[in-house]
């Protein structure tokens, strides 16, 4: 029995020490000695997460613990701010996590989100509904005006007091135990949504082997292709992705209508294919789950639930603004599409436009209106030069440099990253840029970021922020080669990036900014992008270097409102499909085909026209745009009433308006009420007015 017992002790001291050289491995369990603490990727390998995710938790919940252990009266520095800097090494592993999954993911990583999705469910739940916790913010909180805080504190009252009761603090505890169950199934169900979306959209939507079925398409499409082709095992043949830098180009040039109806459907179908990916049943599921919580809640539908938070505040107001929009928008999407029915007419077509048509006759319509076409622009638009437009459009108006650092490690060889500094040098944060498709990333544009800024106890800690593209990726012999649309993406991320850049706040929790606020930083830089003034910064010839002639921006600028109701009416149409889908008050199993469809025949769906996005491969709607598709033309009034301010001065670049955006938008929006943001900066409320100028829709 005791020979028993000695090896029983040993196998344990054997398994610590195990564990513990583990963790001495692992680079989470260590200060990254790196520049500016950045995340040392050379170092994280796939089995450094779980056991890091399990010590952030046991670490959060001891500081949690070591608050409601406090026999002291509850106070904003011994409750609050406790808060305010607890769970720093979970935040550090996650966002490491969430940056990978989104960007650089594989099946070990996406198992590791499969494992660790339930436990974080049940860590943040097991916060965000622990009484105690909730006793002590809510004792801080019914005497907050009795307390002299500062503008920040109140805010991180605030924000932190409404976070736990829309959590669910306030429920019994037969409620709460509802309440994880839902959130676990819809955490889980949304990760599901997502992995089947990458399969999908990662596919190959058309393989062509007869060169004939090429016809139309410019050449560097067609090399694309090829190398598509032979990345996949293919050679000899052209492949097409569901990734937009490579079926739009086909869509635009190609001249066998019958295998552009084919490229089309598969990519709006993705998630739609009643295959082991198929994300129907999925998302009734999550749709389900969300009325259930809302109803938890105390609200009638999930999109009065997360409407209440928001600049719109109701399901009416948002309804009635983007009705507002439909009517205009189609008027002019009409005048379009019978511009190119013309066209097919005349070239005795006979047949009816059709979705999968549109793009290619845009291009003829525009060709014959303007004399432009987009293969005259992509060699003006080499990517490296659009970067450094728009980073030079950022200094010019607010003073900073962009500064390259190699010694900077990163996730994937396509990963550039700069040092941001203020004029005089001052450090600012640290900046990535991501913008080629690949399989392991996740389709569309974002911006987030590894660590945010911070000044509890006057200790700065900058931000490093990431952006994310999925824009056309350079040949063989050319190197990366623009879109418009590409363009004008990049410099929208490189706005939110902006924005958590220039943060200035104390404490990380002051700050809650609307999603139909939050927009307006990005769309803004949007503005610059395309000015002549801005063009001849950057865009020069990607051969000669020579800046893109007078003559292309002129036509550019005549064309400023081409095809404005074909994007608007393609984008409202999702808004509404998500406003449908969030309203519902019921809970039980749906037919999202017949949903959809009866949303469409509701608003009056244009035959010509598919929604931007369909219920099944609707990523924004299963992440953080529920409820919330809208925001993006909300922001739109917002960013063109707030670009007049510039325009108004005469100066593009005026440095005291840049300054005032800075400060009361990009810097502090976000602390207290947003409306109060821009109305500091711009001196009035904004206007509808010149978002329907820049639309062509007044």
């Amino acid at each position: 029995m005791k020979i028993k017992t000695f090896f029983f002790i040993l196998l344990l001291i054997c398994s610590f020490m195990n564990a513990q050289q583990m963790n001495n491995n692992n680079p989470f369990f260590t200060e990254w000695k790196t520049p500016f603490q950045t995340p040392p990727f050379n170092e994280i390998k796939p089995e450094h997460f779980i056991p890091a995710y399990e010590e952030g938790m046991k670490q959060e919940k001891a500081e949690v613990d070591a608050i409601i252990n406090n026999s002291e009266r509850p106070t904003f520095d011994n409750t609050l701010k406790v808060i305010e800097k607890s769970g720093e090494f979970l935040s550090r592993v996650s966002r490491v996590f969430g940056g990978l999954n989104g960007a650089n993911t594989n099946e070990e990583i996406q198992k590791i989100a499969r494992i660790t999705t339930p436990m974080l469910s049940k860590h943040n739940d097991d916060i965000s509904l622990n009484e105690k916790l909730f006793e002590r913010i809510k004792a801080i909180y019914n005497e907050k005006d009795k307390l002299n805080l500062s503008d920040e504190q109140k805010a991180v009252l605030e924000n932190r007091y409404t976070s736990f009761v829309r959590s669910g603090a306030n429920l019994n505890q037969a409620d709460k135990e509802k309440l994880r169950k839902i959130n676990e199934q819809m955490s889980m169900l949304g990760l599901k949504f997502n992995e089947n979306l990458l399969k999908e959209t990662n596919a190959v939507g058309l393989v062509i082997d007869n060169k004939d079925d090429l016809k139309g398409l410019p050449e560097d499409v067609i090399k694309s292709a090829s190398e598509l082709a032979a990345a996949k095992g293919m050679n000899g043949k052209w492949a097409f992705s569901l990734q937009k830098p490579s079926f739009i180009p086909f869509l635009q040039y190609s001249q066998k209508r019958d295998l552009r109806e084919k490229l089309f459907k598969a990519y709006t179908n993705r998630g739609n294919n009643n295959n082991e990916f198929d994300n129907k049943k999925i998302l009734s599921q999550i749709i389900s789950l969300r009325v259930q919580r809302a109803n938890l809640l105390g609200y009638k539908s999930h999109a009065d639930f997360v409407l209440e938070r928001t600049m719109a505040k109701t399901a009416d107001a948002v309804n009635k603004f983007l009705a507002e929009l439909w009517d205009p928008a189609v008027k002019r999407a009409r005048t379009e599409a019978n511009d190119m029915q013309a066209i097919i007419n005349k070239e005795k077509g006979n047949f009816m436009l059709e979705p999968w048509d549109w793009w290619f006759y845009a291009e003829k319509v525009k060709k014959e209106k303007f004399d432009l076409d987009e293969e005259m622009l992509r060699p003006y638009f080499q990517m490296e030069n659009v970067r450094s437009g728009a980073f030079a459009v950022a200094s010019k108006l607010y003073g900073i440099k962009f500064i390259e650092r190699n010694d900077i490690q990163v996730y994937n060889p396509d990963v550039k990253v700069f040092e941001v500094t203020e004029a005089d040098g001052k450090h600012i944060g640290i900046f990535y840029s991501d913008y080629f498709p690949r399989d392991g990333k996740r389709s569309g544009a974002w911006s987030s970021g590894f660590r945010s800024q911070s000044n509890i106890d006057g200790e700065f800690i900058t931000p490093l922020v990431y952006n994310v593209g999925n824009f056309s990726k350079p040949t063989a012999d050319k190197p990366a080669l623009m879109s418009i649309d590409e363009v004008n993406t990049l410099f929208h991320e490189l706005g939110h990036g902006l924005n958590s850049l220039f943060s200035n706040n104390i404490y990380p929790g002051a700050k809650f900014i609307p999603r139909d606020f939050v927009e307006l930083p990005s769309q803004i830089m949007e503005n610059w992008a395309l000015e002549p003034e801005v063009l001849k910064m950057y865009a020069k010839h990607y051969k000669t270097g020579k800046v893109i002639p007078q003559q292309l921006i002129d036509k550019l600028k005549k064309s400023k409102l081409f095809n404005q109701g074909f994007e608007t009416v393609e984008y409202l149409m999702a808004s509404i499909l998500d406003m449908d889908w969030h309203t519902i008050t019921d809970v039980r199993e749906r037919d999202v085909t017949q949903f959809e469809n009866e949303s469409y025949m509701k608003m009056g769906k244009m035959p010509e026209i598919e929604s931007r996005y369909q219920s099944t491969n609707f990523q924004h709607i299963i992440g953080g745009y529920s409820a919330g598709y809208y925001s993006y033309i909300w922001a739109a009034v917002l960013d063109a009433d707030a670009f007049q301010a510039f325009v108004e001065t005469g100066n593009l670049f005026d440095h005291k308006t840049a300054k005032a955006f800075r400060n009361y938008v990009l810097a502090n929006g976000g602390v207290g009420d947003a409306m109060e943001a821009f109305i500091k900066f711009r001196g009035r409320a904004p206007k509808k007015d010149a978002l329907l100028k820049a639309r062509g829709l007044n």
